[in-house]
Protein backbone atom coordinates (compact mmCIF):
# COMPACT_ATOMS: atom_id res chain seq x y z
CA UNK A 1 0.00 0.00 0.00
CA UNK A 2 1.48 3.22 -1.24
CA UNK A 3 0.98 6.04 1.45
CA UNK A 4 0.16 9.19 -0.50
CA UNK A 5 -0.59 13.30 0.41
CA UNK A 6 -2.31 15.96 -1.58
CA UNK A 7 -1.04 19.86 -1.91
CA UNK A 8 -3.64 22.09 -3.18
CA UNK A 9 -7.46 20.74 -2.78
CA UNK A 10 -8.52 23.14 -5.63
CA UNK A 11 -11.02 21.61 -8.04
CA UNK A 12 -8.72 18.89 -9.96
CA UNK A 13 -7.99 17.62 -6.73
CA UNK A 14 -11.74 17.29 -5.34
CA UNK A 15 -12.80 16.49 -8.74
CA UNK A 16 -10.25 14.31 -10.59
CA UNK A 17 -7.22 13.19 -8.30
CA UNK A 18 -9.46 12.69 -5.03
CA UNK A 19 -11.86 10.21 -6.75
CA UNK A 20 -8.89 8.31 -8.95
CA UNK A 21 -7.16 7.58 -5.86
CA UNK A 22 -10.31 6.65 -3.91
CA UNK A 23 -10.83 4.21 -7.00
CA UNK A 24 -7.43 2.12 -6.34
CA UNK A 25 -7.07 -0.50 -3.68
CA UNK A 26 -3.05 -0.20 -3.56
CA UNK A 27 -2.96 3.61 -2.76
CA UNK A 28 -3.83 5.46 0.81
CA UNK A 29 -4.39 9.12 0.83
CA UNK A 30 -3.47 9.91 4.13
CA UNK A 31 -3.00 13.64 4.86
CA UNK A 32 -3.14 16.83 2.80
CA UNK A 33 -3.08 20.57 2.96
CA UNK A 34 -3.96 23.99 1.16
CA UNK A 35 -3.29 27.37 1.50
CA UNK A 36 -6.45 28.14 2.01
CA UNK A 37 -7.69 26.61 5.40
CA UNK A 38 -11.69 26.59 4.80
CA UNK A 39 -11.20 23.63 2.30
CA UNK A 40 -10.29 21.65 5.29
CA UNK A 41 -14.15 21.04 5.47
CA UNK A 42 -13.48 19.85 1.81
CA UNK A 43 -11.16 16.93 2.89
CA UNK A 44 -13.16 15.99 6.18
CA UNK A 45 -16.19 15.79 3.82
CA UNK A 46 -14.38 13.52 0.95
CA UNK A 47 -11.54 11.61 3.35
CA UNK A 48 -12.22 11.67 7.02
CA UNK A 49 -9.19 9.55 7.95
CA UNK A 50 -6.96 11.87 6.63
CA UNK A 51 -5.22 14.39 8.33
CA UNK A 52 -4.89 17.90 7.65
CA UNK A 53 -1.98 20.30 7.61
CA UNK A 54 -1.18 24.35 7.73
CA UNK A 55 1.44 23.66 5.58
CA UNK A 56 3.03 21.18 2.87
CA UNK A 57 6.25 21.89 5.41
CA UNK A 58 4.80 20.21 8.22
CA UNK A 59 2.85 18.04 6.45
CA UNK A 60 6.31 16.37 4.83
CA UNK A 61 8.02 16.50 8.23
CA UNK A 62 5.26 14.42 10.02
CA UNK A 63 4.01 12.02 7.75
CA UNK A 64 7.11 11.11 5.61
CA UNK A 65 4.13 9.73 2.55
CA UNK A 66 5.88 7.67 -0.17
CA UNK A 67 4.28 10.10 -2.65
CA UNK A 68 3.45 14.00 -3.12
CA UNK A 69 0.70 14.61 -5.32
CA UNK A 70 0.78 18.07 -6.29
CA UNK A 71 -2.21 20.76 -7.49
CA UNK A 72 -1.33 23.73 -7.10
CA UNK A 73 -0.51 26.62 -9.18
CA UNK A 74 2.57 26.17 -11.79
CA UNK A 75 4.77 28.86 -10.01
CA UNK A 76 5.10 26.89 -6.82
CA UNK A 77 5.52 23.66 -8.05
CA UNK A 78 9.19 23.47 -8.35
CA UNK A 79 9.53 24.88 -4.67
CA UNK A 80 7.22 21.97 -3.37
CA UNK A 81 9.01 19.17 -5.76
CA UNK A 82 12.45 19.49 -4.27
CA UNK A 83 10.91 19.61 -0.92
CA UNK A 84 9.46 16.18 -1.19
CA UNK A 85 12.05 14.80 -2.84
CA UNK A 86 14.79 16.03 -0.41
CA UNK A 87 12.21 14.04 2.10
CA UNK A 88 12.48 11.07 -0.17
CA UNK A 89 9.03 11.09 -1.57
CA UNK A 90 7.85 10.45 -4.83
CA UNK A 91 6.11 13.59 -7.06
CA UNK A 92 2.77 13.35 -8.98
CA UNK A 93 2.83 17.20 -10.40
CA UNK A 94 -0.23 19.06 -12.14
CA UNK A 95 1.19 20.41 -15.50
CA UNK A 96 3.02 22.34 -16.42
CA UNK A 97 6.13 20.55 -14.28
CA UNK A 98 7.14 23.70 -14.01
CA UNK A 99 6.75 27.83 -14.78
CA UNK A 100 10.17 27.99 -16.47
CA UNK A 101 12.91 26.34 -18.00
CA UNK A 102 15.36 27.93 -15.22
CA UNK A 103 13.33 25.50 -12.84
CA UNK A 104 13.71 22.60 -14.68
CA UNK A 105 17.45 22.00 -14.51
CA UNK A 106 17.24 21.70 -10.13
CA UNK A 107 14.82 19.44 -10.37
CA UNK A 108 15.77 17.22 -12.47
CA UNK A 109 19.08 16.69 -10.60
CA UNK A 110 17.73 16.28 -7.16
CA UNK A 111 14.92 13.60 -9.09
CA UNK A 112 18.55 11.75 -10.22
CA UNK A 113 20.13 12.13 -7.05
CA UNK A 114 17.68 10.92 -4.57
CA UNK A 115 16.37 7.96 -7.23
CA UNK A 116 13.06 9.27 -7.03
CA UNK A 117 10.09 9.09 -9.62
CA UNK A 118 9.08 12.68 -11.05
CA UNK A 119 6.13 12.29 -13.09
CA UNK A 120 3.96 15.54 -14.73
CA UNK A 121 -0.04 14.13 -15.36
CA UNK A 122 -0.37 13.71 -18.55
CA UNK A 123 -4.12 13.13 -18.41
CA UNK A 124 -5.00 13.69 -22.14
CA UNK A 125 -3.22 10.61 -23.32
CA UNK A 126 -6.06 8.84 -21.86
CA UNK A 127 -9.21 10.44 -22.86
CA UNK A 128 -10.91 7.75 -24.86
CA UNK A 129 -11.38 9.53 -27.82
CA UNK A 130 -7.76 10.24 -27.89
CA UNK A 131 -6.24 6.74 -27.35
CA UNK A 132 -8.42 5.16 -30.10
CA UNK A 133 -6.29 7.76 -32.18
CA UNK A 134 -3.28 6.69 -30.83
CA UNK A 135 -4.09 3.15 -31.83
CA UNK A 136 -4.90 4.14 -35.62
CA UNK A 137 -1.62 5.95 -36.04
CA UNK A 138 0.55 3.06 -34.23
CA UNK A 139 -1.71 0.67 -36.53
CA UNK A 140 -0.75 2.45 -39.72
CA UNK A 141 -4.20 2.90 -40.31
CA UNK A 142 -3.13 6.47 -42.03
CA UNK A 143 0.67 5.41 -43.25
CA UNK A 144 3.21 7.62 -42.39
CA UNK A 145 2.06 10.88 -40.27
CA UNK A 146 3.05 14.11 -42.39
CA UNK A 147 0.89 17.15 -40.53
CA UNK A 148 -1.16 17.47 -37.45
CA UNK A 149 -3.50 20.28 -36.50
CA UNK A 150 -4.44 20.99 -33.19
CA UNK A 151 -7.25 23.44 -31.69
CA UNK A 152 -8.50 24.33 -28.50
CA UNK A 153 -11.21 26.50 -28.36
CA UNK A 154 -12.10 28.07 -25.19
CA UNK A 155 -14.57 31.29 -24.01
CA UNK A 156 -12.32 31.70 -20.78
CA UNK A 157 -10.14 30.20 -18.57
CA UNK A 158 -11.05 26.86 -16.80
CA UNK A 159 -12.56 28.15 -13.51
CA UNK A 160 -12.88 31.94 -14.51
CA UNK A 161 -16.71 32.87 -14.18
CA UNK A 162 -15.79 36.07 -15.65
CA UNK A 163 -13.17 36.81 -13.20
CA UNK A 164 -9.77 36.57 -13.25
CA UNK A 165 -7.92 33.80 -11.85
CA UNK A 166 -4.09 32.65 -11.04
CA UNK A 167 -4.08 31.62 -14.67
CA UNK A 168 -4.04 35.06 -15.17
CA UNK A 169 -1.25 35.59 -12.97
CA UNK A 170 2.09 35.17 -15.08
CA UNK A 171 3.85 34.35 -11.78
CA UNK A 172 1.57 31.44 -10.66
CA UNK A 173 0.58 30.48 -14.15
CA UNK A 174 3.49 30.75 -15.51
CA UNK A 175 1.92 32.22 -18.56
CA UNK A 176 -1.41 32.42 -20.23
CA UNK A 177 -3.14 29.39 -22.53
CA UNK A 178 0.31 28.63 -23.84
CA UNK A 179 1.09 27.10 -20.44
CA UNK A 180 -2.13 25.98 -19.63
CA UNK A 181 -3.75 24.08 -22.93
CA UNK A 182 -0.09 24.17 -24.93
CA UNK A 183 1.41 21.44 -22.64
CA UNK A 184 -1.17 18.59 -23.64
CA UNK A 185 -0.56 19.40 -27.36
CA UNK A 186 2.80 19.18 -27.27
CA UNK A 187 3.40 15.97 -25.07
CA UNK A 188 0.46 13.85 -27.69
CA UNK A 189 1.99 15.36 -30.76
CA UNK A 190 5.16 14.37 -29.80
CA UNK A 191 3.83 11.05 -28.95
CA UNK A 192 2.07 10.66 -32.27
CA UNK A 193 4.96 11.54 -34.71
CA UNK A 194 6.91 9.05 -32.64
CA UNK A 195 10.32 11.96 -32.62
CA UNK A 196 11.46 15.28 -31.05
CA UNK A 197 10.75 18.27 -33.00
CA UNK A 198 13.32 20.08 -34.77
CA UNK A 199 11.66 23.68 -35.07
CA UNK A 200 9.63 25.62 -33.27
CA UNK A 201 8.05 28.89 -34.03
CA UNK A 202 4.63 30.75 -32.17
CA UNK A 203 3.03 34.10 -31.45
CA UNK A 204 1.21 35.38 -28.76
CA UNK A 205 -1.59 38.01 -28.71
CA UNK A 206 -4.14 39.28 -26.57
CA UNK A 207 -7.44 39.26 -28.54
CA UNK A 208 -10.11 39.77 -25.87
CA UNK A 209 -8.89 39.97 -22.49
CA UNK A 210 -6.83 42.84 -22.72
CA UNK A 211 -6.82 44.02 -19.24
CA UNK A 212 -4.41 40.39 -18.16
CA UNK A 213 -0.81 40.18 -18.40
CA UNK A 214 -0.90 36.89 -20.38
CA UNK A 215 -1.75 35.86 -23.51
CA UNK A 216 -5.31 34.38 -24.41
CA UNK A 217 -4.29 33.07 -27.92
CA UNK A 218 -1.31 31.26 -29.17
CA UNK A 219 -0.05 29.97 -32.34
CA UNK A 220 2.45 27.59 -32.90
CA UNK A 221 4.04 25.14 -35.37
CA UNK A 222 6.49 22.65 -34.69
CA UNK A 223 8.48 21.07 -37.13
CA UNK A 224 9.76 17.62 -36.86
CA UNK A 225 12.16 15.24 -39.39
CA UNK A 226 9.18 13.94 -41.37
CA UNK A 227 6.62 15.67 -40.02
CA UNK A 228 4.33 19.66 -38.76
CA UNK A 229 2.13 20.77 -35.92
CA UNK A 230 -0.03 23.39 -36.20
CA UNK A 231 -1.19 24.26 -32.44
CA UNK A 232 -4.27 27.40 -32.37
CA UNK A 233 -5.02 27.70 -28.78
CA UNK A 234 -7.68 30.47 -27.11
CA UNK A 235 -9.08 31.90 -24.65
CA UNK A 236 -11.10 34.44 -26.87
CA UNK A 237 -13.36 31.97 -28.82
CA UNK A 238 -16.82 32.38 -29.08
CA UNK A 239 -17.06 28.55 -28.74
CA UNK A 240 -15.90 26.12 -26.40
CA UNK A 241 -14.88 22.96 -28.77
CA UNK A 242 -11.89 20.97 -29.34
CA UNK A 243 -10.65 19.81 -33.02
CA UNK A 244 -7.76 17.82 -34.30
CA UNK A 245 -6.58 16.49 -37.76
CA UNK A 246 -3.64 14.22 -38.48
CA UNK A 247 -2.83 13.87 -42.09
CA UNK A 248 -1.03 10.82 -42.95
CA UNK A 249 0.10 8.88 -46.47
CA UNK A 250 -2.48 6.44 -46.62
CA UNK A 251 -5.66 8.41 -44.98
CA UNK A 252 -6.23 10.91 -42.61
CA UNK A 253 -8.33 11.69 -38.90
CA UNK A 254 -10.49 13.78 -38.08
CA UNK A 255 -11.48 14.69 -34.27
CA UNK A 256 -14.26 17.07 -33.53
CA UNK A 257 -15.13 16.96 -29.96
CA UNK A 258 -16.81 13.79 -29.66
CA UNK A 259 -16.52 11.94 -33.43
CA UNK A 260 -13.34 10.42 -34.16
CA UNK A 261 -13.31 9.71 -38.22
CA UNK A 262 -10.38 8.13 -39.95
CA UNK A 263 -11.10 8.84 -44.06
CA UNK A 264 -8.57 6.33 -45.70
CA UNK A 265 -6.80 7.99 -49.11
CA UNK A 266 -6.44 5.01 -50.94
CA UNK A 267 -9.03 3.90 -52.92
CA UNK A 268 -11.98 1.45 -52.20
CA UNK A 269 -11.32 2.77 -48.75
CA UNK A 270 -14.34 2.95 -46.45
CA UNK A 271 -14.44 5.73 -43.79
CA UNK A 272 -15.10 4.73 -40.35
CA UNK A 273 -16.55 6.87 -37.36
CA UNK A 274 -16.90 6.59 -33.84
CA UNK A 275 -18.68 8.64 -30.98
CA UNK A 276 -16.77 8.83 -27.20
CA UNK A 277 -19.01 11.01 -24.83
CA UNK A 278 -18.19 13.50 -23.01
CA UNK A 279 -16.88 15.27 -25.33
CA UNK A 280 -13.40 16.52 -25.28
CA UNK A 281 -14.50 19.52 -24.83
CA UNK A 282 -16.56 18.76 -21.63
CA UNK A 283 -15.62 19.72 -18.35
CA UNK A 284 -11.99 20.71 -17.30
CA UNK A 285 -11.34 17.94 -14.43
CA UNK A 286 -12.07 14.90 -16.37
CA UNK A 287 -11.35 12.32 -13.41
CA UNK A 288 -12.14 9.21 -15.68
CA UNK A 289 -8.73 10.35 -17.66
CA UNK A 290 -7.01 10.42 -14.26
CA UNK A 291 -7.09 6.92 -13.74
CA UNK A 292 -4.30 5.87 -16.34
CA UNK A 293 -2.21 9.00 -15.06
CA UNK A 294 -2.44 7.29 -11.69
CA UNK A 295 -1.54 3.50 -13.19
CA UNK A 296 1.61 4.93 -14.98
CA UNK A 297 2.50 6.48 -11.76
CA UNK A 298 2.13 3.66 -9.60
CA UNK A 299 3.89 1.45 -12.15
CA UNK A 300 6.89 3.63 -12.49
CA UNK A 301 7.09 4.48 -8.69
CA UNK A 302 6.26 -0.02 -7.96
CA UNK A 303 9.35 -0.46 -10.70
CA UNK A 304 6.62 -2.61 -13.23
CA UNK A 305 7.29 0.06 -15.78
CA UNK A 306 10.89 1.96 -16.51
CA UNK A 307 11.33 5.15 -14.71
CA UNK A 308 12.12 8.61 -16.15
CA UNK A 309 9.83 8.55 -19.68
CA UNK A 310 7.47 10.84 -18.25
CA UNK A 311 10.25 12.94 -17.35
CA UNK A 312 11.46 13.12 -20.16
CA UNK A 313 8.73 14.15 -22.60
CA UNK A 314 7.79 17.14 -19.64
CA UNK A 315 11.46 18.67 -19.87
CA UNK A 316 10.79 18.81 -23.70
CA UNK A 317 7.64 20.57 -22.79
CA UNK A 318 9.39 22.95 -20.29
CA UNK A 319 11.50 23.70 -23.10
CA UNK A 320 9.22 24.09 -26.16
CA UNK A 321 7.13 26.79 -23.80
CA UNK A 322 10.32 28.63 -23.05
CA UNK A 323 11.23 28.49 -26.93
CA UNK A 324 7.62 29.32 -28.05
CA UNK A 325 7.77 32.71 -25.80
CA UNK A 326 11.03 33.38 -27.21
CA UNK A 327 10.18 32.77 -30.36
CA UNK A 328 7.10 35.35 -30.11
CA UNK A 329 8.74 37.95 -28.69
CA UNK A 330 10.89 37.72 -32.34
CA UNK A 331 8.23 37.97 -34.09
CA UNK A 332 7.18 34.36 -34.62
CA UNK A 333 10.97 33.31 -35.97
CA UNK A 334 11.44 29.56 -36.62
CA UNK A 335 13.44 28.34 -33.59
CA UNK A 336 15.70 25.27 -33.38
CA UNK A 337 14.79 22.97 -30.70
CA UNK A 338 18.18 21.22 -29.01
CA UNK A 339 18.43 17.85 -27.81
Amino acid sequence: MLRGAIVGLGNVAVHAHLPGWAGRDDVEIVAATDADRARRAELEARLPAARWYDSADDLLARERPDFLDICTPPGTHAALIQGALRRGAHVLCEKPLVASLEELGPVRRLASETGRVLVTVHNWRHAPILRHVDELVQRGEIGRLRRVLWQTLRVEPAGNGGAATWRADPAMAGGGILADHGWHAFYLVQQWTGQPPTGISARLETRRHTGWPVEDTATTRLEFPDATAEVFLTWASPERRNRVELEGTRGTIHVEDDLLLLSPAVPGGRERRWVYRPALSNGSYHPDWFEGVAAEFVAEVTGSAARGANLRVASLCVMLQALARESSRLSGHMLPVGA
